[in-house]
């Protein structure tokens, strides 16, 4: 009788501590000729703040989101941009400017923000041009766009800028 009762407390336990989050948390997944790619962040709100000032400043690594550091998982191996990421979880990280954001990607899945963010961890990095936006954006948002079967486009949009890249599979 307790077990039929744990996966239940557990699941209440979660929304709980999910309602007591400022920023939401959300994961979006997309299949790539049958490889599933999945990113899970939070997704903090602009509140009258500035990109690039008072929330991810310019120049400093950023963890792409609120509280724990934004979690990629692929199921098989992908390339994003011009790093090949196996099969596994990787954590992503942003350094951004007024011009262009260095992307990140961490070899270490599990970490809170950007704290304990070592760079001998990564993965790779590249550089992506900043898009500036008429309407700016208040949650930050990150989506991914099938562009062909094996190919998406990622992109991560906050106040007036938006950041994108392809994800592709062999």
């Amino acid at each position: 009788m307790l077990l039929s009762v744990t996966g239940p407390l557990m699941a209440y336990s979660a929304l709980q501590d999910q309602a007591k989050r400022a920023s939401p948390h959300e994961t979006v997944s997309i299949d790539l000729d049958g490889k599933k790619v999945s990113i899970s962040y939070g997704r903090p709100y602009l509140k009258g703040r500035q990109v690039g000032h008072e929330v991810a400043p310019y120049g400093d690594v950023w963890r792409l989101g609120a509280d724990e550091a934004t979690k990629i998982t692929v199921s098989a191996p992908v390339k994003i941009q011009n790093i090949e990421l196996p099969a596994g979880s990787y954590s992503l990280f942003a350094i951004p400017n007024a011009d262009n954001w260095t992307i990140i990607v961490n070899k270490v899945a599990n970490q809170w923000g950007a704290f304990s963010y070592k760079q001998s961890e990564d993965l790779g990095r590249f550089d992506v041009k900043v898009k500036q936006l008429s309407t700016p954006v208040e949650q930050f948002t990150i989506t991914l766009s099938k562009q062909s079967g094996n190919t998406a486009d990622l992109t991560f949009a906050w106040g007036n800028a938006s950041i994108s890249t392809t994800v592709t599979t062999p």
